[in-house]
């Protein structure tokens, strides 16, 4: 008994040993710039924007760089219950448990059966050449001539019908010999990874989604404001022209322009308020509740969140680890890579060890005893020959397969930095451009004053009044779209850099 046990130990101690096959991953790198902006550029922002971004650490839960309480209450609330992040937490765990599948297939399988059967063999098939009379010696009618002979007449043999108790236990396991199913487990726990940064990269979207409608609403009722003021100028503007022309100083003309600039500016106000309408549902969409849950809580006017002097932005190295994206990206070349290692080790013969040990007796007495007893075990090799070119080409798809994610993750990569630098010129220029706007409804407004005075005073017609107002109405809208344009601006910005999931995810565990 010892050969058979050293030769078995020696053949599993080789088997253990076995090497893995196909490419291992190295991750990839990417030289990055030394600076977000030109040194052109970075004077340009510093003399002509009054909030520009500085090289120095962001801070994970960046939305409290507004200073807005109901902003930041808001964020806090996302991780938890925003639906596609819940989605994509779900995900992470279908990818753990496919984990679990591939790394089964490491371990031997273990199984315990039971059966009874009633069987009735035929009469002149293979089992009547075993019985006595029945065909089983040469001349029967198993070798072609008649069975048992009587009076001449050829009878079949009589087998009965029978009883079979059995169970037992087997066993079996195929070694891991060339590494398949350790490249499977790579890529299963690669697969994982990919999950949970697509479950943050979901999370970046959803905080950055919330930021964005909140300014937006807060951009719209600033919008609305501003109507109902011009409609208050407008008003004070007709009741004017009514006055004059009962007065006989000016003409019906006049009224008829007046009321008109009443309805045209009464006209924007619905709209607005659907917008508002709209904004807030679609917040409480984002935080998981029914239309309406927040009407209270944000239909109450508060100004756009303005933004800081100085906006850390980090430096260009870190964003290779702090964009979920381009770790998604890393993380799926990497399952790809592994891919091409299960495809390989497939070319190569396989080996099974199985055994199996059970009882089997007619009577249901004899069932539990020693000698009912039956085993079988052994080793058995399948070597690949001939599959019509299925490996083959299962190994090129995953080559291919392995390719696009390297392609991929270069496309991820320069998307990033294209969109870190689109988002660091547009909260530059649009700075430029409010600065511009701001000082354009000054004169507006000065202009409109103007236009009121000498129309009372009869110096000027009314047409110079209602084109101040116009020009007013249209300088504080754009103004107040610009400055909610800054402050989204900067939201683009910090989910450009990948910020946003380490703060919430500790906020959530907390």
């Amino acid at each position: 008994m010892r050969r058979p046990i050293l030769g078995i130990g020696a053949t599993v101690a080789l088997l253990l040993g076995g090497c893995t096959v196909g490419p291992d991953f190295h991750a990839p790198g990417w030289a990055s710039p030394a600076s977000w902006f030109s040194a052109t550029a970075h004077r340009q922002s510093a003399a002509f924007v009054p909030s520009r971004p500085v090289a120095a650490p962001i801070d994970p839960d960046w939305w409290g760089i507004f200073h807005d309480r109901q902003l930041t209450a808001l964020e806090r609330r996302v991780a938890g219950s925003n639906l596609d992040v819940r989605a994509a937490a779900e995900r992470v765990l279908e990818s753990r448990a496919s984990l679990g599948v591939a790394g089964s297939a490491a371990y031997p399988v273990f199984n315990a059966n039971g059966s009874y059967q009633r069987e009735k063999a035929s009469d002149r098939g293979v089992f009547s050449a075993l019985v006595p009379g029945g065909g089983g010696t040469p001349g029967s009618e198993a070798n072609g001539a008649p069975g048992n002979v009587a009076g001449g007449v050829a009878t079949p043999a009589d087998i009965p019908p029978f009883d079979l108790y059995q169970y037992g236990f087997d066993a079996s396991w195929e070694p891991d010999i060339w590494g398949g199913v350790r490249r499977s487990v790579e890529a299963g726990r690669a697969s994982v990874e990919a999950a949970d940064w697509a479950r943050r990269s979901a999370l970046v979207s959803a905080l950055a989604e919330v930021a964005r409608d909140y300014i937006t609403l807060r951009g719209t009722q600033e919008q609305l404001r501003i109507a109902r003021d011009n409609l208050n100028i407008a008003q004070q503007s007709l009741g004017l022209t009514h006055q004059r022309a009962q007065a006989g100083i000016s003409s019906d003309l006049d009224v008829a322009n007046a009321a008109a600039q009443v309805r045209t500016v009464a006209a924007q106000i619905p709209a607005l308020e659907s917008q508002q309408r709209e904004l807030t549902n679609a917040l409480a969409l984002l935080l998981a509740q029914p239309p309406g849950t927040l009407a209270a809580e944000l239909d109450v006017p508060r100004p756009v969140p303005p933004v800081p002097p100085q906006v850390p932005v980090g430096v260009p190295s870190e964003l290779l680890r702090r964009r979920p994206d381009i770790r998604q990206a890393e993380a799926q070349l990497h399952v790809e890579t592994a891919n091409v290692g299960v495809a390989t080790a497939d070319f190569y013969p396989s080996i099974t060890l199985s055994a199996s040990f059970g009882f089997q007796a007619l009577q249901f007495a004899n069932l539990f005893k020693f000698d009912a007893r039956q085993y079988a075990g052994g080793p058995g090799i399948t070597i690949p020959i001939f599959e019509g070119g299925k490996l083959r080409y299962t190994l090129q798809l995953h080559q291919a397969a392995q390719r696009e994610a390297a392609l991929n993750f270069q496309r991820t990569l320069l998307t990033a930095w294209g969109e870190v630098d689109n988002a660091v010129t547009a909260f530059a220029d649009e700075q430029r451009r409010r600065g511009q706007l701001s000082e354009a409804v000054e004169q507006n407004r000065r202009a409109l004053s103007l236009a009121q005075s000498q129309y009372q005073a009869g110096v000027t017609d009314f047409l110079q009044v209602l084109d101040a107002q116009r020009s007013l109405l249209s300088a504080e809208q754009q103004l107040t779209s610009s400055t909610t344009a800054v402050s989204t601006d900067l939201v683009a910005l910090y989910k450009a850099l990948g910020g946003g999931w380490k703060g919430a995810e500790h906020n959530t565990r907390s």
